[in-house]
């Protein structure tokens, strides 16, 4: 689908110096304390994600630049990671490294897999399932239920529910025509997307319900017909905003933040403020590597990693990485446009819809243009199911950048 005809050998090259340079800048920072297994396992990572861009080049005839502007995501990720915390530093590697497996798995098992538009009730049970695990067995963190361990691992349940709720959107409309013949067919998707948002505002996850209401949204405006049914929705969705701010006292206290931290800035406010300090500190150019104070913000290595790397990186930088985005979801709408299958034509085009709410919500909440959700930046912020479940999407997604000829199955 797309043409191979492009030099894909300067992008990969320059990545390459990109992560060579951050390697040395690292050594420098840390000569004194910089282990041998730490750059062992640094430049194996540059080394597999050199390698990696250049076997999907052999590989696949679709999008050969979505994998290189996730990884350069990731690499500045992990810089900023490291610097701040070494040994959290030292799990993100490993977990870029099981993505990039994860990548390259999802991508064979997809493509081998012919009747993946047929499962619209394995979707919806599989996701239940993942529902009731997280309600039965979650730990509560910043309000919120959303993490299971088991065996001392811990995980985002939510992270493959997303993943199967655009499976699950996907097969509804690519059988829409079945679904509508059948009695209360065209309110299956509606019913159970509410059933959904249900179950998150008992985990009181509403980050994650703000996700999959402006997924499904999105989605439903250029699929549905009804476009009373739409308005209607988008009415609920408001409401259900109101409703949560007047039942959840920590909702009703990320608002007020939001409208003045400056009036709580020892307490609830602290967070945000400290965050837009550090993007002022930054300038266009950023303090330089290892000279910021990017641990004086809470969580800075999850929620907040945009306002540390534009604090030592610099606000050029900062932009690179929201153009890095654009670009990627313009990538991924320009797959779902070409994708003449039409389940992997909305499901590319669901993956790009996610990739552009998380990476909004989270730019425009450390900036305060909007309230705090505590989502994470994919494939930049600390954390192992985030990146994981997002490297699954991508490969996804780079299965539906190709011609597909399954459209009858």
């Amino acid at each position: 689908m797309f043409s191979k005809g492009i030099n894909y050998k300067v992008p990969r090259n320059l990545l390459f110096i990109f992560e060579m340079i951050a390697l040395f800048l690292m050594f420098m920072y840390y000569k004194n304390s910089l282990d041998r297994s730490t750059i062992i396992y640094g430049l194996s990572l540059i080394f597999i994600v050199y390698i990696s861009n250049f076997l999907l080049l052999k590989i696949t005839t679709g999008d050969n630049y979505i994998f290189l502007i996730v990884t350069m995501l990731s690499s500045i990720g992990i810089i900023m990671i490291y610097r701040i915390n070494p040994q959290q530093g030292f799990k993100q590697i490993v977990w870029i490294g099981l993505g990039i497996v994860l990548f390259f798995a999802t991508y064979f098992m997809i493509k081998k897999i012919k009747s993946l538009k047929s499962w619209f009730i394995y979707y919806f049970f599989a996701s239940i399932a993942l529902f009731g695990m997280t309600l039965l067995l979650g730990e509560r963190f910043k309000g919120a239920i959303n993490w299971i361990s088991i065996g001392g691992i811990t995980f985002q349940p939510t992270e493959v529910i997303k993943i199967l709720t655009i499976f699950l959107i996907a097969s509804y409309y690519a059988n829409y025509d079945k679904f509508k013949e059948k009695k209360w067919g065209n309110y299956y998707l509606v019913g159970i997307m509410y059933l959904f948002i249900f179950f998150l505002f008992l985990q009181r996850d509403l980050g994650s319900v703000l996700i999959f209401s402006s997924l499904f949204l999105a989605l439903q405006y250029i699929y549905h017909e009804d476009r009373k049914l739409v308005l209607l929705n988008f009415a609920v969705l408001i409401l259900s905003s109101i409703l949560g701010y007047i039942i959840f006292p920590h909702v009703r206290i990320r608002f007020e933040i939001w409208i003045n931290p400056w009036e709580h800035i020892d307490t609830t406010g602290y967070q945000i403020t400290q965050s837009l300090f550090a993007i002022a500190e930054g300038g266009f150019f950023g303090t330089g590597l290892g000279l910021g104070h990017p641990d004086f913000i809470p969580e800075v290595s999850k929620d907040f990693i945009f306002s540390a790397i534009c604090e030592e990186m610099g606000i050029l930088t900062g932009i690179g990485i929201i153009m890095l985005f654009l670009i990627l979801v313009y990538r991924g709408f320009k797959i779902s446009i070409n994708q003449k299958n039409k389940f992997f034509r909305i499901v590319a085009l669901g993956i790009s819809i996610l990739f552009g709410i998380q990476s909004f919500i989270i730019f425009g909440g450390v900036v305060k243009m909007i309230p705090l959700t505590g989502i994470t930046i994919p494939f930049v912020s600390y954390g192992g199911s985030s990146m994981l479940s997002s490297f699954i999407a991508l490969g996804i997604l780079q299965v539906a950048s190709e011609e597909l000829d399954i459209e009858e199955v």
